[in-house]
Parts: structure tokens; C-alpha cells; sequence
């Protein structure tokens, strides 16, 4: 099994809208793919974060081939459309996690 994470910091003065937007829009579009089994959104709590609200989110795939396929043929559009949205708002980096247990 293998965790797809994305951590998000996002500015404070968009926080609410941002997180609509993901719970009810994004998150299920990434879902629909069809790539990913389940998905966890986190709230980072220690150590704050000097500047605006962090989220780890957590998209859990039973094979790599799933997320090269995910990266490949859905990742740029649906990145595309969080960038477009909220440009200049928020940072985000990814990474990819083996549960070992």
C-alpha cells in the first residue's frame, strides 16, 4: 500500500473557502479517478506554522503503476485548477509513503 501526500499551507484569509472547496470539490474529484482507495485530511497543529493554516493530506493507492497512472493522466489538470483558483495563496509539495506495517 502506498500514501500519495500532499501537505498544503494555505493563507489564513482564504482558509474557509479553501477548505469548502477542498472537502466538497477537489478531494472528490481526485477520488473519481478511480486511482485512489480512501483519502484523510489532516490539520497540522505543532509547530504552527508562522503564516497562514497547514494540511497534510493523505490519498491511500494499493500500487505505484496507480499513482504513475494518476500522476500521468489526471495530476496536471486537476493541479492546474487549484493553482488557477487560488494562485498565490497557498504552497504545496508531495510525497510518496510505503505503509510497512
Amino acid at each position: 500500500m502506498v500514501i500519495y501526500n500532499v501537505t498544503i499551507n494555505v493563507e489564513s484569509f482564504i482558509h474557509d473557502e479553501w477548505f469548502e472547496w477542498m472537502k466538497n470539490t477537489h478531494i472528490p474529484e481526485v477520488l473519481a479517478t478511480g486511482m485512489f482507495i480512501d483519502a484523510k485530511m489532516l490539520k497540522l497543529l505543532d509547530p504552527h506554522p508562522e503564516e497562514g493554516v497547514t494540511y497534510a493530506i493523505q490519498y491511500t493507492l494499493d500500487s505505484m503503476e496507480k499513482l504513475d497512472k494518476y500522476k500521468k493522466d489526471f495530476a496536471p489538470a486537476l493541479q492546474k485548477k487549484t493553482a488557477d483558483k487560488y494562485a498565490g495563496q497557498f504552497h504545496a509539495f508531495r510525497s510518496v509513503l510505503e505503509i510497512v506495517d
